[in-house]
């Protein structure tokens, strides 16, 4: 693409800003020469690389190429035969285990990024490079002792031969005989070698080599005679020493070079991936999409952004371009935000085929082979060039190569020379484009191009809106609406006097006011339809809404059912487990009582059938499709009671009620303890027997009638109260009831704490609870008994 129209969009800004998300020069030089595709697999390969790393990131937001460095220069110079300073070698270790751990983070997600993993896959290890150097040079960027046995000799020597001359300074300078003469008693260097301060006056005093003076020439320093041999030792040690590291650094150098195409084949890969993070952390910034692909001329941007502008105060546009309206025409008055739309429509579709993703709610964009921009003023004295022409110049330079693959961008077409012949002129250009196939966005303040977008197919009509009550600019886009420059209410805002405004609109050429009033009722009816397919859709939302909360509260009216039925279950497995199991307590007994063989086998027949029975209504109750029983015959002649065997219409379950507090009431269904509105409530018939099996096996035992699930005490002392509980909660136990509540009233509190004080160590309690607010309060104590 020219280079010229991608400035004119501001590619390279974006790219600049991308660059800051780059982690090292590497990946910074690729962002940079970065230039949109005109192949489209290479675009979706590219905003699928982007779509990875931003999922990765999510990920693992520590994921980085860690801490390389572009070492593909030094690499080649050590392919050149050049030698490497321990740092640089540090550098060319760090990167490469930096591109090993990338690699290894990668391999195991191979099949969620694949693009990601196709670019580490290029990673070179070169393992043995690493591991020689990690050898031989430290962290401080010094070479190891343990580099050569040579190295590690020599330093020995040095190490010796340097306390040795140390040693034999420390004894002259602390010889009583010599502080006369010495200016400090301190050893210092000169030239590389250790001498001493000697007081210039009496430098004859000491026998040495002076190797340096003071400033002043009060002092100089002598290097003794009597540690010259030792300081040449330890000066040839050092020499050594260094031809020693210089070979070691030598061979680390020759290993780099061998392996200087893997190392630049893994800093490519390591910048190509850490552009990838790059994109990604963009797009997180501007809240970017990834652009889905189109066919060839359909655009479809919903609250698009333009990426330089603030994202905060920035007004979003909405763009919708197809075959049916391809050559988009934009009017409305100045600082409307015309050009704003163009540059939005066009640095987009540029950053999508870069790989980057949009900054809107969602995208639609095809891929251009060109996109050819004209906006801005062009004006250039130099080349002695007008507005017009300059416009004119740049249009003519790509006019011809247009085609159906081009996108094209025009601002102000035909500005700047006679209205009526840029008009004409304006109008020739578009039904150029309009052939060409091209998609064409087109700005413009000629009246008649807009009556020729309406009548022409394949082209279509859009404004920037404008507030008509404070004359200020919407920067909305308004596809299918043609605009007006709201030149004579702007005026008559600004004051200008009526009779001059009225005299001006007399001075309109009457055709064209037509024309604008024919386009203004089209564009009012146009935004009446808006309006009603608004409504229509925010309607349909609603109604969406409401199926969706309906939806969502019928499965919970399931799962609440799928819970009953299930609860139901284990209390019917229960229930007959309990059956079975007195059936052989009863057999047990009866065998252990010596009754007669016969009564034995008639009583085991019975208990046979009975546990027939209680198979057949366990599998009933267990199998969800099974019908139901008939419900018992309703009775609704009396008030509801305690003790009524009701129906839960909600739930379709039976149960018994066991006490009635206003409009509620509690009831037992199952080993289920609920509270439930009398509304919802149908009393049953007591079942016939036969219709019982489970009732009938326990009636066949002898079982306590039921003294109630409620005991009222109020009015009675104590004592009485105690007493009156205690035969009750005996009864009820035998009953198997599995709560009571007992009613003593609040009062003074006396017999309530007489109540408990009794039941605390009654061993027919489980335990006692104060009742709740719809249960009478403090009122009230709820006694769970135990199970016999």
């Amino acid at each position: 693409m020219n280079e010229k129209h991608l400035n004119t969009l501001e590619l390279p800004k974006i790219l600049e800003r991308l660059t800051a998300y780059c982690s090292f020069s590497a990946s910074v030089e690729l962002a940079r020469a970065l230039r949109p595709a005109t192949d489209a697999a290479e675009v979706q390969r590219r905003v699928s690389e982007t779509t990875q790393a931003r999922a990765a990131l999510q990920a693992n937001d520590t994921l980085s190429i860690g801490g390389a460095r572009d070492v593909r220069e030094r690499a080649e110079f050590a392919a050149r035969s050049g030698v490497l300073d321990p740092s640089e070698l540090l550098n060319i270790r760090d990167t490469l285990i930096s591109a090993r751990t990338v690699q290894r983070a990668l391999s195991r997600y191979a099949a969620m990024y694949p693009q990601l993993t196709a670019i580490t896959n290029q990673i070179e290890p070169c393992g043995g490079l690493i591991a020689e150097i990690t050898r031989c040079i430290d962290e401080k960027a010094e070479v190891r002792d343990s580099a050569s046995a040579e190295l590690s000799n020599i330093r020995r020597e040095v190490r010796l031969v340097h306390d040795r001359l140390m040693q034999k300074l420390q004894r002259l300078i602390s010889d009583s005989s010599n502080t006369p003469w010495l200016q400090e008693p301190i050893i210092t260097q000169r030239g590389g070698r250790y001498v001493i301060p000697v007081k210039a006056d009496h430098k004859g005093r000491i026998a040495g080599l002076i190797h340096d003076q003071s400033a002043s020439g009060m002092t100089v320093f002598i290097e003794p005679l009597a540690t010259l041999e030792l300081n040449n030792q330890w000066r040839e040690l050092q020499l050594a020493e260094a031809r020693e590291v210089r070979r070691i650094l030598g061979n680390l150098s020759a290993l780099v070079g061998q392996e200087a195409a893997f190392i630049v084949r893994t800093v490519e890969a390591l910048a190509q991936f850490d552009l990838a993070l790059a994109k990604a952390k963009y797009a997180d910034a501007i809240r970017g999409v990834a652009a889905g692909a189109s066919a060839p001329r359909v655009i479809e941007l919903r609250q698009a952004r333009h990426p330089l502008l603030n994202a905060d105060t920035v007004v979003p546009i909405d763009v919708r371009m197809n075959d049916d309206a391809r050559l988009l025409v934009i009017t409305g008055p100045n600082t409307g935000g015309k050009t704003v739309a163009l540059k939005t429509i066009g640095l987009l579709a540029a950053m999508h085929q870069c790989g980057l993703h949009v900054p809107a709610e969602s995208a639609t964009l095809p891929v251009f082979e060109h996109i050819y921009a004209d906006i801005g003023d062009e004006q250039s004295i130099e080349q002695s060039l007008s507005t017009f022409s300059a416009h004119l110049t740049n249009l003519v330079s790509f006019l011809g190569n247009v085609d159906a693959q081009s996108l094209v961008l025009l601002d102000e077409l035909g500005a700047g020379t006679d209205p009526t012949e840029g008009a004409a002129l304006a109008r020739a250009i578009l039904e150029h484009l309009l052939a060409s196939g091209a998609l064409c966005v087109i700005a413009t303040h000629y009246p008649n191009l807009k009556a020729w977008a309406y009548m022409t197919d394949g082209a279509q009509n859009a404004s920037v809106a404008f507030d008509d009550e404070t004359l200020r600019p919407l920067y909305t886009l308004q596809i299918g609406l043609p605009g007006k420059s709201n030149a004579f209410a702007i005026a008559q805002r600004l004051g200008v006097p009526p009779d001059v405004l009225q005299k001006a609109q007399r001075y309109i050429d009457a055709s064209d006011a037509r024309t604008e009033d024919m386009l203004a009722e089209i564009a009012k009816l146009q935004r009446q339809a808006e309006l009603a397919r608004q409504a229509a859709a925010r309607a349909q939302r609603e109604a969406e809404a409401n199926a969706d909360k309906i939806r969502a509260r019928l499965a919970g009216i399931e799962d609440e059912r799928r819970a009953l039925l299930a609860e139901a279950r284990e209390d019917v497995n229960r229930e007959v487990e309990a059956l079975r199991a007195e059936v052989r307590r009863l057999r047990s007994r009866v065998l252990a009582a010596g009754g007669a063989l016969d009564e034995i086998k008639a009583f085991e027949r019975e208990a046979e059938r009975l546990e027939e029975q209680a198979e057949r209504e366990a599998a009933r109750v267990t199998t969800r499709e099974a019908p139901r029983p008939a419900p018992a015959p309703l009775q609704q002649k009396r008030p509801l009671r305690p003790n009524d065997r009701v129906r839960v219409r909600s739930l379709g379950a039976d149960g018994v009620i066991g006490a009635i507090t206003g409009e509620d009431a509690d009831v037992q269904v199952g080993r289920m303890r609920m509270r439930v509105k009398l509304s919802d409530l149908e009393r049953l018939h007591t079942a016939p027997a036969q219709d019982r099996p489970s009732e009938q096996l326990y009636e066949s035992f002898d079982r306590p009638a039921s003294p109630g699930m409620e005991l009222d005490l109020r009015g009675l002392t104590s004592d009485e109260g105690v007493t009156r509980l205690e035969q009750y909660l005996e009864r009820a136990v035998r009953a198997s009831l599995p709560f009571v509540r007992v009613i003593h009233g609040k009062g003074t509190g006396a017999l309530r704490r007489a109540i408990h004080t009794a039941i605390k160590d009654n061993p027919l309690v489980k335990s006692f609870e104060t009742g709740q607010d719809g249960e009478g309060g403090d009122g009230v104590t709820v006694i769970k008994l135990v199970d016999i």
